[in-house]
């Protein structure tokens, strides 16, 4: 049976310092290597390149502020999604990340479920991620620990936005 959602994340990091310097240069060189990773894992989506918002980069995305990069991407499932994460070449840089990143005491990840074939914004992003910091998990912005379900119909989805 086709599936009808798929998963979205979204994250923000405040850098240590700006991407042109020698704190982040590993942190940089990284970034195609990772992202072929996410390419290549099974039940990748699709990812933000930074085309799909008019920029060279995503690492030129700063919703937030001039110090803070955004990554997001579409997954078929959550838990594909975090065996990428967790499972894969990407962990190697997700424990470094103290070297690149400032600690941040706020909430940074969000996922949501949206329509299989959908592709979000990264206004969308900052949305669910402002909303998650706000009210906490609710169907319309979750994280890994207290995930929601899919959305089994329409009236549901619909629910869930306004929730």
């Amino acid at each position: 049976m086709p599936t009808t959602h798929h998963i979205a994340q979204f994250n923000v990091a405040r850098m240590l310092a700006p991407l042109d310097t020698p704190t982040m240069i590993d942190f940089v060189a990284g970034l195609d290597p990772v992202n072929e990773l996410a390419d290549d894992a099974p039940g990748f989506v699709w990812r933000l390149t930074g085309e799909d918002e008019g920029v060279p980069s995503s690492t030129d995305i700063r919703p937030y502020d001039p110090d803070s990069i955004v990554t997001m991407s579409v997954w078929e499932t959550p838990e594909l999604l975090w065996e990428f994460v967790y499972r894969s070449g990407h962990l190697e840089y997700l424990r470094r990340r103290q070297d690149w990143f400032h600690h941040l005491a706020e909430i940074t990840q969000v996922v949501w479920w949206l329509p299989a074939g959908t592709v979000p914004t990264v206004a969308e992003g900052k949305e669910r991620l402002d909303h998650l910091r706000e009210h906490g998990p609710t169907p319309y912005a979750f994280t890994f620990r207290n995930r929601f379900p899919a959305p089994t119909t329409d009236t549901e989805e619909r629910a869930a936005e306004v929730a």
